[in-house]
């Protein structure tokens, strides 16, 4: 039988471990919600501020080039030049993306852009010597706005904006996903490729 100083002793163990239970419990809650206000914060920082590493970085430190691209004037009768610099590549063909993605990208200086908006280039290939062939997706015809001066535009900021930068090409052909059309939207032919109309260029005067 229990005498009363083993009943109060059991007593005192009994809340002495329920005591160690709940400070066991406590701690751990503690310890998950600092663990999770770190992994939170650390993630935000990251979003705010993302590491300077990556292939952003990786981007801004490729060789660059200068290039001179056409876009239209204000008026959509002449072509004026646009410096820019773009990674620099090796092979014509990827100098030649470069070149006509930052064309449909558009002007930053507040020339005219001579591509649509949606216009999207499929691949850019080099035949014989001097002919690049430049192949764009249906959204070029689909989205394009038609006109002969608006379509003048499109072939010759292409085909001057190639040829000046790539001293080997002397000739541009438009291909729609992969096959010649017969034009562009109804007004300039496209079975044919394009030589350099330096007709079109018109050189900003100094101010």
């Amino acid at each position: 039988m229990s005498t009363k100083k083993q009943i109060r002793s059991a007593g005192v163990k009994s809340k002495k471990t329920k005591k160690n239970k709940r400070t066991l419990i406590l701690s751990v809650i503690v310890v998950v919600a600092v663990v999770f206000l770190a992994v939170f914060f650390i993630t935000l920082f990251d979003y705010i501020y993302p590491p300077a590493t990556g292939k952003h970085i990786a981007e801004s430190k490729k060789e660059k080039i200068e290039a001179i691209l056409y876009f239209s004037d204000a008026n959509e009768r002449y072509l004026l030049p646009e410096k820019r610099f773009l990674v620099k590549e090796t092979a014509p063909e990827s100098q030649a993306v470069e070149m006509v993605n930052a064309l449909i990208a558009g002007s930053k200086t507040g020339l005219v852009n001579t591509f649509p908006q949606n216009a999207e280039l499929l691949s850019v290939k080099k035949e014989g010597s001097d002919l690049l062939l430049v192949d764009f997706r249906e959204s070029l015809i689909k989205n394009h706005p038609g006109g002969s001066a608006a379509e003048m535009a499109t072939v010759y900021s292409l085909t001057n904006t190639l040829t000046a930068n790539l001293p080997e090409i002397k000739r541009v052909k438009i291909l729609i996903e992969g096959k010649s059309r017969e034009s562009l939207k109804g007004h300039i032919g496209l079975d044919q490729p394009f030589y350099p109309n330096q007709e079109l260029i018109r050189v900003p005067q100094p101010q």
